[in-house]
């Protein structure tokens, strides 16, 4: 329903020039806020970053026990990465076992080392909790479409594995509390990648800008300060006064005006940023991760105390030249979040921003000969908001012929849900435990909301 409607109203615009402001709060402006379930008066933030393809999460994060970088080895063959190369990491697993990220992370094992990130080990979608009996049997119900990217990597956004839904968990929970931040029509779900499915409720859907420039899109020439340019608007603004008899013209222009002026609320309030004394690289994600922070810096002008925020990082697909990629990619991702982690420093929020990865999937540990095929549970990153880092989470798998979680071709279920990674987020960002059923419909196969501990631990909540 919600997505026809989008796409209804954006395809009878007749002010072609109107669509770049639409698809920024086309749907939550006039929509009514929904008064939170509790108080928020300290700022957070989530930040979620999908590294969509399915990631290969066993050549970010390997082992190094000389023992079970021999498996590892073995396994992977062709795509193993040298153990000489690999970066090793403190601590031990919840096996006694040490871990080690790719070559190419060093941003990252600095990162694990300050205790500003953990590790989450094997997650990924499921149904419910199964034992090993019942995997090898067959008898295990498994995730809708599973292996399929368009199925697991909506999954991974709607925390709903057994069927098709247009709403995320982070609309669901912008949908609950989205009556703590200013109504100033700008949605709590900020997107530098565009239309998402996470950031889609009932109520609330995401608010896109861009990486560079102004930050929101609006009206070509709008903001002029040329003759034309005053006349232009000029315009515009008289056809937007006028009273329309039609209820759809009428609508469509309150729409219009109300997302103009959050427009201009918006590009006010960031042309005020102050400069961020830590530096970025120039590529995509780090790019968006400067703007992520610029938009933090002025949440008091915004009115915002909950903001979440999402960035696609596309490319993991990697069924060839995994080696040659993921040697290109990972470090961009390893370094964007420590240039993030130092300007959300600068700006005395590290604790108040908890930053994630998702992916569609882990990868096969077997070769196909040229790169990896679709998998199912991986690794994740997860920093600040309280993290309690320089640690792993969930159960990092023994890696050995005939493992009861080996599907097949080194296919490994995930031991920890999507389910209990999200709550452990949410319940931080202030989604109370009465209400996470809501935002996530499956939790209690996994979690009783009522517990005294987090699903994980990995967030002090």
């Amino acid at each position: 329903m919600i997505l026809n409607r989008r796409k209804f109203l954006s395809h009878t615009c007749t002010l072609g020039m109107a669509s770049a402001t639409l698809s920024s709060c086309l749907l939550q402006l006039g929509l009514s806020r929904t008064v939170a379930a509790q108080s928020a008066q300290d700022y957070r933030a989530l930040v979620c970053i999908l590294l969509a393809g399915g990631n290969d999460a066993y050549n970010m994060l390997a082992p190094y026990d000389a023992d079970q970088y021999t498996q590892y080895a073995a396994m992977r063959s062709d795509l193993a990465l040298p153990r000489a190369g690999l970066r090793p990491l403190g601590g031990t697993t919840t096996r006694g076992r040490r871990l080690a990220v790719h070559p190419g992370m060093a941003d990252l094992q600095a990162l694990f080392a300050d205790a500003d990130v953990a590790l989450l080990c094997n997650v990924g979608t499921l149904l419910e909790p199964f034992d090993a009996a019942a995997l090898a049997a067959g008898s295990a119900r498994l995730p809708l479409g599973l292996g399929s990217h368009a199925d697991q990597i909506a999954q991974w956004q709607t925390a709903i594995c057994d069927d098709r839904v247009a709403q995320g968990w982070g609309g669901r929970a912008a949908d609950l509390l989205q009556g703590v931040n200013r109504a100033n029509g700008i949605s709590m779900n900020i997107s530098l990648s565009g239309n998402n499915v996470f950031q889609s409720g009932a109520t609330v859907t995401e608010y896109s800008v861009n990486a560079g420039g102004e930050g929101a899109a609006g009206i070509n020439g709008y903001n002029d300060e040329t003759a034309f340019g005053e006349y232009r608007k000029a315009t515009i603004d008289a056809l937007l006064a006028v009273e329309q008899p039609h209820i759809l013209r009428r609508e469509y222009g309150k729409r219009l005006r109300a997302a103009i002026d959050a427009q201009q609320v918006f590009n006010a309030a960031l042309q005020d940023a102050a400069p961020l004394s830590a530096g970025f690289s120039a590529d995509d994600l780090a790019q968006s991760l400067r703007q992520i922070a610029r938009i933090i810096s002025v949440r008091e002008a915004l009115g915002a105390t909950r903001q979440t925020f999402f960035i696609t990082v596309g490319g993991w697909d990697h069924h060839d030249d995994v080696l040659d990629r993921q040697a290109a990619m990972l470090p961009l991702v390893s370094r964007g979040l420590r240039e993030f982690r130092d300007s959300l420093a600068q700006l005395g929020v590290l604790q108040q921003v908890a930053t994630f990865t998702t992916s569609d999937f882990g990868r096969t540990l077997t070769s196909n000969g040229k790169g990896s095929d679709h998998g199912w549970g991986g690794h994740h990153i997860i920093m600040g908001g309280g993290v309690q880092g320089g640690r792993f989470y969930g159960d990092y798998p023994e890696i050995y012929p005939g493992n009861p979680l080996d599907v097949e071709r080194g296919v490994y279920a995930p031991t920890t849900s999507v389910d209990e990674y999200f709550a452990e987020l949410a319940l931080w960002f202030g989604v109370p435990a009465s209400d996470l059923d809501i935002v996530l419909p499956n939790i209690r196969r996994f979690y009783s909301p009522g517990a005294n501990s987090t699903p994980l631990g990995f967030l002090a909540v």
